[in-house]
């Protein structure tokens, strides 16, 4: 294992902090970070750092997790999954992925574009480890590969969806951070909006500004700006603000307007006396591409390099959870759906 700078990272200092901050695998049989499953044992150790709000948001982490936790059980792998710290600084973030290469996990998985200079900086210096990177493009380091999805396409299908529930010809869109990412999810959703119909209103607000990443874990904050939404005539929100949806929610509860998740299906994660207000969400299937990057591990063909994940695999899609409110637009929805896979819908990326 090269090891050319491993000072530069702190990762002995940091080994005491990541103890404190790691959180036990759910398929955990009680070890310490391990896991049994599957036929057969794995010798591939995982580690997985989460995004800004960590484990919980019911949303992009807890997608990761349910890919983590599937590798534990399906495939005997020993795992372990960290949290960050709130506010913490870009060096943390590389003192936490160093730290993991320097324990011998085999695999490390960074949730997030958070992660990008914190792989970009610590990767070159452990290349026996991949790191694979969730929502940022990274290329030309050969131990890394970038998860990255077309969240313009399933936000676009979530577009129509308010557009065709609406009664008020108004709705509503909440971002997390304004971030080149998150303008993806706003760029689809209002395209998919003004395809059904261009004369319905679309409130748009951002919780946070850059580099405040406090948008995509605070819930209150969701709250007030879904609240203000709907008193200035919102009837659908749709949130790409990961925990802080959980707000957005509370807040759909609250003055009975229809919410829009996004990531994970938000409908089977809501509390019984939520599920009602949940039209649909906008998924993407970072489990699926964790645990798939897992598998090629233990398989010994992981690749480096960008793997996308668009709408015609199934990489980002709409859910159908909630029969009785989905199924009357369905198949309008389906039909847009094989447009924007034919290249006949075009989506557009950015605002």
């Amino acid at each position: 294992m090269k090891r050319s700078n491993a000072a530069k990272f702190a990762a002995v200092a940091a080994a005491g902090m990541l103890a404190l901050t790691a959180c036990d695998n759910a398929a955990d049989d009680g070890d310490n970070g391990g896991a049994e499953g599957g036929d057969e044992a794995s010798e591939v150790r995982v580690g997985l750092a989460y995004d800004v709000g960590g484990r919980g948001d019911r949303s992009f982490n807890d997608s990761a997790y349910r890919g983590l936790e599937q590798a534990a059980e399906e495939l005997g792998v020993e795992t372990q999954d960290f949290e960050p710290s709130d506010g913490e600084p870009d060096s943390a973030k590389e003192e936490r992925l160093a730290t993991m290469a320097e324990e011998g996990y085999d695999v490390v998985i960074a949730v997030g574009f958070a992660y990008d200079g914190a792989i970009q900086a610590v990767a070159p210096e452990y290349e026996d480890v991949h790191f694979a990177i969730v929502d940022s493009e990274i290329d030309g380091i050969d131990n890394v590969t970038s998860l990255v999805f077309a969240e313009e396409q399933a936000s676009f299908l979530a577009g129509a969806a308010a557009a065709l529930t609406t009664d008020e010809d108004h709705v509503g869109f909440v971002g997390g951070v304004e971030t080149p990412l998150i303008h993806k999810f706003e760029a689809g959703y209002v395209a998919g909006v003004q395809h059904v119909n261009e004369d319905i209103n679309v409130e748009i607000d951002y919780l946070s500004q850059p580099p405040d990443m406090s948008g995509f874990s605070d819930p209150a904050r969701g709250r007030e700006v879904a609240q203000a939404q709907y008193d200035r005539g919102a009837d659908v929100i749709y949130h790409a603000a990961g925990a802080s949806g959980n707000g957005v929610l509370e807040s759909a509860v609250d003055n009975d307007f229809t919410f829009i998740g996004v990531d994970s299906d938000q409908y089977e994660n809501a509390d019984d006396a939520q599920k009602p207000y949940v039209l649909t969400s906008a998924i993407k299937q970072v489990d699926v591409s964790v645990f798939e990057l897992i598998r090629a591990a233990t398989e010994g063909g992981v690749e480096g390099g960008i793997q996308r994940f668009d709408l015609s695999e199934g990489g980002v899609d709409y859910t159908t959870t909630n029969e009785e409110s989905i199924s009357p637009i369905q198949d309008e929805l389906d039909e847009l759906k094989e447009q924007v896979i034919a290249g006949d819908i075009e989506v557009p990326t950015e605002p």
